[in-house]
C-alpha cells in the first residue's frame, strides 16, 4: 500500500494488519495508530475471514487483481444512506423511456444523455425534478448505456427454413472438425479476404507513453495504397495457413490461392468455410476442384447449362460432401459465422491501427511477420459451441 496515493484510512487498516503480523496486541495496536482496541480487532477479523481468499487471488491471478481485493477488505462497507425520493414506478418510468429512441419524444438526437433523460422526464410530469447525475445512477444500477453502440449484421437470406440449415450446417462443420481430422486427416479451413488495408505513413513519429499520459500518435498520414490479405484459419490447430497479400482479390487471386493451400496436403481432403462472394464459386475455382479431385464430368457453359451454368450449381457442386475438396458457405450476410472474421479483428487492432507503414511493401512484410508471429505465441483452436438454435428461433 503505497503511503503517497493510498487513502488515509486504507494506510491505517493496513498498518493494523501488518503490526498484528508482528505479534503486537489489539491494545497496542489501538495507542499506535489512534484507534480504540475494538475497532482494531474488527479489522483484523475482516483481514482473517478474507485470508484464504487473498491467498488464491494471490496465487492465481494478476497483482492488480490482489491489490484490489486487498483494497476491498480494508475498505467500509457501503452504508444504506438516505431513503430514495422517487418511487420504483417512477424509476421504471425512467429506465423505459431510456430504452425509447429519442425521436419519439420530438428529439431529433440518435440517443438519450443523461441530461436529456432527465429534462424529459420532467416535461413529462414522471417527476418535479431530478438530477442528470441521479438519472445515470438508474441507469448504471440497470446496466443500461445509452452513450454506447455497437454494430452487428442481419442476414439478408429471405428464406427462415433455408438460414436455418446453413447456419446448422457451419456449426457442425466446427464442432466435427476434430473428429474429421482425427478419422480421416480433413483439413477444416475459414477463409475470406481483409480488404483495404492502407499502408498509412505518420508524418511525424508516434510518442510513446509515459506517466500519466498514454501513447500519442501523430493524425495526418501520408498514403501509399491499399492491399488485401487472402486468408486460412484452420480451425482445428488455429492457426493462420498460407496467406496471399496483394493489391486485388479478383477471381484469379482466389484460385491461385487455393492451389497454393493445397500444395500444403495435395492428397488431404479440405473443408473450406467462405461467404458468398462472387470470387467463392466461380468457373475457374469450379475446373480446378474437379481437376484436383479427379471428377470425370462435363462442366457444361456458364450461363447456358450443367454445373457452370449459375451462381446456385456452381456452389452446390463446390459444397458437394463427396468430394475430397468442397466448400461450406455461409448464410447471406452472415460473416460473423466466419472464425476467421475474429483473427482479422486481431490483425486490425495489433498492426494496422495504429501502425505506421513506409510503402505497401513495408505494410506486407510487417503483416507477414505478425502472422508468422501469431501462429508462434497466440494461435489456439476455438471453443466452438454455439449450435445456432436460439438463433434460429429469433431469425423466424
Amino acid at each position: 500500500m503505497r503511503a503517497t496515493t493510498a487513502p488515509s484510512r486504507l494506510r491505517q487498516r493496513a498498518s493494523i494488519i501488518l503490526m498484528g503480523f508482528d505479534g503486537l496486541r489489539n491494545q497496542e495496536i489501538a495507542e499506535a495508530v489512534g484507534l480504540v482496541h475494538r475497532q482494531v480487532g474488527r479489522w483484523r477479523r475482516r483481514w482473517a475471514n478474507a485470508w484464504e481468499k487473498l491467498i488464491n487471488i494471490e496465487c492465481c491471478e494478476t497483482r492488480a487483481k490482489l491489490r484490489h481485493a486487498i483494497e476491498a477488505v480494508l475498505t467500509d462497507e457501503p452504508r444504506p444512506g438516505a431513503p430514495s425520493k422517487f418511487t420504483p414506478e417512477q424509476v421504471t418510468q425512467i429506465l423505459a423511456i431510456a430504452c425509447e429512441p429519442p425521436e419519439k419524444s420530438g428529439r431529433p438526437i440518435t440517443h438519450w444523455t443523461a441530461r436529456e433523460l432527465a429534462d424529459e422526464v420532467v416535461k413529462r410530469g414522471i417527476v418535479v425534478s431530478i438530477s442528470s447525475s441521479q438519472v445515470s445512477r438508474y441507469l448504471d444500477e440497470a446496466a443500461l448505456q445509452p452513450h454506447k453502440s455497437r454494430y452487428w449484421l442481419n442476414t439478408t437470406e429471405k428464406d427462415p427454413q433455408r438460414f436455418e440449415e446453413q447456419v446448422k450446417t457451419v456449426c457442425d462443420t466446427y464442432l466435427m472438425a476434430s473428429e474429421r481430422e482425427r478419422n480421416d486427416a480433413t483439413h477444416t479451413v475459414c477463409i475470406d479476404e481483409m480488404t483495404g488495408l492502407q499502408a498509412l505513413e505518420r508524418i511525424a513519429p508516434t510518442k510513446g507513453m509515459i506517466a500519466e499520459k498514454c501513447e500519442r500518435i501523430e493524425f495526418e498520414y501520408i498514403r501509399h495504397g491499399t492491399l488485401c490479405l487472402i486468408g486460412n484459419f484452420e480451425v482445428t490447430t488455429g492457426k493462420m495457413l498460407t496467406q496471399t497479400i496483394g493489391p486485388t482479390r479478383t477471381e484469379a487471386d482466389f484460385v491461385r490461392h487455393i492451389e497454393q493451400t493445397l500444395t500444403l496436403d495435395p492428397e488431404g481432403s479440405w473443408v473450406f468455410i467462405a461467404d458468398n462472394l462472387n470470387i467463392h464459386c466461380t468457373e475457374s475455382l469450379v475446373n480446378q476442384i474437379a481437376v484436383a479431385c479427379e471428377i470425370p464430368l462435363e462442366l457444361g457453359k456458364k450461363g447456358k447449362r450443367g454445373v457452370l451454368k449459375s451462381v446456385a450449381s456452381r456452389q452446390a457442386f463446390l459444397s458437394d460432401t463427396s468430394h475430397r475438396i468442397r466448400f461450406v458457405y455461409l448464410p447471406k450476410h452472415s460473416s460473423w459465422l466466419n472464425q476467421i472474421e475474429v483473427i482479422f479483428g486481431v490483425i486490425m487492432r495489433k498492426v494496422i491501427r495504429r501502425g505506421s507503414f513506409t510503402s505497401v511493401n513495408d505494410l506486407q512484410s510487417k503483416l507477414l511477420n505478425f502472422l508468422t508471429y501469431f501462429n508462434k505465441v497466440f494461435a489456439k483452436p476455438f471453443r466452438w459451441t454455439y449450435t445456432g438454435r436460439p438463433l434460429m428461433k429469433s431469425a423466424a
